[in-house]
């Protein structure tokens, strides 16, 4: 099959200039993701969906600006500096290596709540599981002889 001007159709080759150039990714302001986070979190949950058709965004964009936020990382003020330089040469550290921290540090939280949670359901547990071999002692103690030490009632 040819074209009218002779040349095959299908990807341009070395010397063709490219016939659609690269899209490039939208790069969004602090400012801009600090507000549109905040009327998505003081957003009704019918009218979320309207705001990111509006601006042409997805629920992940918001999700991780608004972590971003929480991480202190669109403030406008530099993050502290255990989280911001690398342990060796005081340089800032790779943004993604904060961002990584900052997500690390999180669930790390989550797992000490969780662990806490766990430790104080147990204590409950040993806690009554101690009254209550403290209350069978205290009956068998009471008690005046064996259960087969009964005298039986002859008819």
């Amino acid at each position: 099959m040819s074209t009218s001007s002779g040349k095959r159709p299908g990807p341009a080759g070395p010397g063709d200039p490219d016939p659609a150039p690269r899209p490039t990714r939208p790069v969004f302001k602090p400012e801009y993701k600090l507000a549109i986070v905040a009327e998505y979190e003081s957003a009704q949950n019918g009218e979320k969906g309207a705001i990111l058709r509006r601006e042409g965004l997805y629920s992940s964009h918001v999700i991780e600006w608004a972590r971003a936020r929480d991480a202190g990382l669109l403030t406008g003020r530099p993050p502290e500096p255990s989280s911001n330089t690398t342990k060796d040469s005081g340089k800032p550290a790779p943004r993604s290596q904060r961002n990584a921290e900052a997500l690390e540090l999180e669930k790390l939280r989550r797992q000490n709540e969780k662990l806490r949670s766990d430790l104080s359901k147990t204590r409950m547990a040993l806690d009554i599981m101690g009254k209550a071999h403290a209350l069978l002692e205290e009956l068998s103690e009471s008690d005046p002889g064996e259960p087969g030490d009964r005298p039986s009632k002859k008819s």
